[in-house]
């Protein structure tokens, strides 16, 4: 049915594209009495930040692509009233290697004493720790100073680096590549490793990039919530959607899923959206248009040439488990290893070498990956029955597979990828993962792969790229404007991942599109 049946012709605001940030755009604009329409091209709102289930007749429901929650900002969930929780994990991450011949690994998290000595069993002293310590001292402290600015007015450089005020600090993170600083402070190969990983989620660089997109990625991953922790969503990511899709209904925003937005005509002060949908095409008026999509979709809707996307790296798995495997570092629980970020293949070497192999064409020799079990922080996501008999999920995010190497063949780049990855981590479990996969309905083993060039197709995210393109520094440049959502229509702004300050799952640009909106509207 068209969006304005029962409704308007005409709104104060129309948000193209139904994700987290075009929700809380919504919501925000609805509270302040604003009319507001969304128009979500898929059945369902969410986007990214979505729970399905995956696999037929099995009752679990998993956060298909994004799945954990550290940018949010609490005063997003307060102002909106958001019914949505997260917890804590206990364990930060468990790291396998074999060291001497023996099965070893790092355990972070479980308190400071078990902590310390897990560090002191790997690398036989405390130098490390004593390291550890220090760094993370420093990037706490950043992200106390910095995570609050991210629903202001952009900063320009010089004030955000006033803010900062720790010289080191800003020359670490915001002026020199990573790597010297894991180089720097850090002699084991192992926790090196660990380290880099942060810069390198869903970004395909080296450690030394002269870009720095490493650290604009390892900045974002530290500086969450103003402590850096990485918290479980209660229910899963489409419980936080599901929030915000109530929120904003609640408000008097009007949700229109199937309805495709096509092309947006403006003058700078009205503009005219052109949809689409099953019955035919439509069109709605609005004063302000939000576009919760990637800068190359924007670019499309107003008839501008795209830019170049920027290339996503990264495999997404999703399993689940009759039982979580056994470990052959048997001074480790499979319960608390699994509850954190369990890092395989994420060495510095193996990270280093795992990025030359892709940069030359080649799918990396030991897959670089991190897992993580949801199930066992937050067991609602399964059906009682599942819970019952001790089934788990498993989340798996492969690194430095940028989508150029499914270009050839996708699904049968993915099985090659997705074999080589389970084998790394097979190679620290004392059972084959195999063994311990569930069936669906249907027989078939519980798990599903997504390359970049599957994100492009499902989510139209260009180049499968998570971030919609490499992440902005939260701060001014030349043409980011006062929020860093604008665009050169002065009624036409940016609210999804791809603004300034987007990336995650935050809701970020969504609150910062409609303070824009109110600021100019003068509510």
């Amino acid at each position: 049915m068209p969006a304005h049946e029962g409704h308007h012709r005409s709104y104060d605001a129309v948000i193209v594209g139904g994700g987290h940030n075009g929700l809380v755009a919504a919501a925000y604009l609805a509270r302040a009495g604003r009319s507001v329409l969304v128009l979500e091209r898929l059945g369902n709102t969410g986007g990214a930040a979505v729970s399905t289930r995956p696999f037929a007749g099995v009752d679990a429901r998993l956060s298909r692509y994004s799945y954990l929650v550290s940018l949010l900002p609490k005063k997003i969930v307060r102002d909106l009233g958001l019914d949505f929780r997260v917890r804590t994990r206990n364990v930060s991450s468990y790291t396998p290697v074999e060291r001497d011949g023996r099965p070893t690994g790092l355990l972070v998290g479980g308190g400071e004493r078990r902590t310390r000595e897990a560090f002191a069993r790997l690398t036989g002293g405390e130098r490390e720790y004593q390291a550890w310590q220090r760094f993370y001292d420093l990037t706490g402290r950043v992200a106390q100073r910095i995570f609050p600015t991210l629903t202001e007015p952009l900063p320009t450089r010089d004030e955000l680096r006033l803010r900062v005020d720790d010289e080191e600090a800003w020359r670490v993170l915001f002026e020199e590549p990573i790597g010297a600083a894991v180089e720097e402070r850090f002699a084991d190969d192992l926790v090196r490793g660990v380290v880099l990983t942060d810069a390198l989620i869903g970004t395909f660089a080296d450690a030394h990039d002269p870009s720095l997109k490493q650290n604009r990625c390892f900045l974002y991953h530290v500086i969450g919530g103003g402590t850096g922790a990485w918290d479980v969503p209660v229910g899963g990511m489409g419980a936080l959607t599901d929030a915000m899709a109530t929120a904003a209904r609640d408000a008097g925003a009007v949700l229109a899923t199937g309805h495709e937005a096509v092309r947006i005509d403006t003058d700078g002060s009205t503009a005219e959206i052109t949809y689409r949908t099953a019955d035919g095409e439509g069109a709605v008026a609005a004063r302000h248009v939000l576009v919760n999509a990637s800068p190359q979709q924007l670019a499309v809707l107003i008839g501008d040439q795209p830019p170049t996307p920027a290339e996503g790296a990264q495999l997404k798995v999703n399993m689940l488990l009759k039982r979580l495997p056994r470990l052959r570092d048997s001074e480790a629980d499979p319960r608390e290893a699994f509850s954190g970020t369990f890092h395989i293949a994420e060495g510095y070497e193996q990270l280093a070498t795992a990025h030359a192999e892709a940069a030359a064409g080649r799918l990396p020799t030991a897959p670089p990956s991190e897992i993580y079990c949801h199930s066992l922080t937050d067991p609602t996501i399964l059906g009682p029955d599942l819970v019952e008999q001790g089934y788990q999920t498993l989340t798996l995010f492969g690194l430095h597979t940028p989508a150029r190497l499914f270009d050839r063949d996708n699904d049968a780049v993915r099985e090659e990828l997705l074999k080589s990855t389970l084998a790394q981590l097979d190679a620290h479990l004392a059972e084959p993962l195999a063994d311990c996969l569930a069936t669906d309905a249907e027989g078939r083993p519980c798990i599903e792969a997504k390359t970049p060039l599957d994100l492009e197709r499902d989510l139209r995210l260009p180049g499968g790229n998570i971030f919609h393109r490499d992440l902005s520094w939260p701060y001014a440049q030349e043409g980011t404007g006062r929020w860093g959502v604008e665009t050169r229509h002065a009624n036409v702004l940016l609210c999804g991942a791809g603004a300034v300050r987007g990336g995650g799952v935050s809701g970020v640009p969504g609150h910062n599109a409609a303070m824009a909106v109110l600021e100019e509207l003068g509510g």
